[in-house]
């Protein structure tokens, strides 16, 4: 049987549609999640081949580089959009729900950082253990917090924000990128 891990393909979202291509990121993000726990049981059956290596190289890549950018679309544009929007009490609310997600993006990261060093090791050839526990503390951690964005803050700002902010925040992830700004 032949577990296959890098050269899938994502769902396509564009910066003109933000909030699609957020929903779209998480998407690639529990496909990188699914990669890991692939991993965890082809490094036990084959060790650090070929295929082990790329995987761990492309799990580095993504989570490197779109999960960073995924992150700051969210604190930098997508939740000051939504705080922006509302007034009062909603504010507040939202102004609670936003940092949380914000403090669990930190807690998100610092579990990558442990993670990345061990999966640097294994691409580049090393006989590291991947241990199941990591991997499932790590993709469990990003499933609940996806879900709580998916369930009430992308619902949430799809009600909430106006045909311009939206237009700002494509803005900002195609900068964010290095995207050439057609507006």
């Amino acid at each position: 049987m032949t577990t296959e891990f890098p050269g899938y393909s994502g769902p396509q979202a564009s910066t003109e549609a933000p909030l699609e291509m957020l929903a779209a990121c998480h998407i690639r993000i529990r496909r990188q999640c699914d990669t890991l726990q692939r991993l965890v049981v082809h490094l036990n059956q084959h060790g650090c081949d070929a295929d082990a290596r790329s995987a761990a190289a492309s799990v580095i890549r993504y989570f490197d580089t779109a999960a960073v950018h995924h992150h700051a679309d969210e604190e930098e544009d997508l939740f000051p959009a939504m705080l922006e929007s509302m007034a009062g009490s909603d504010a507040v609310c939202i102004r609670e729900m936003t940092s949380a997600l914000a403090a669990e993006h930190r807690h998100l990261e610092a579990a990558w950082w442990a993670l990345r060093k061990i999966l640097l090791e294994i691409s580049e050839g090393g006989s590291i253990a991947l241990a199941a526990h990591t991997v499932e503390a790590f993709t469990g951690a990003y499933a609940r917090h996806m879900q709580i964005e998916e369930d009430e803050v992308l619902p949430m700002a799809d009600r909430l924000l106006s045909q311009h902010d939206i237009e700002r925040i494509g803005r900002a992830m195609r900068l964010r990128r290095g995207i050439p700004d057609n507006a």
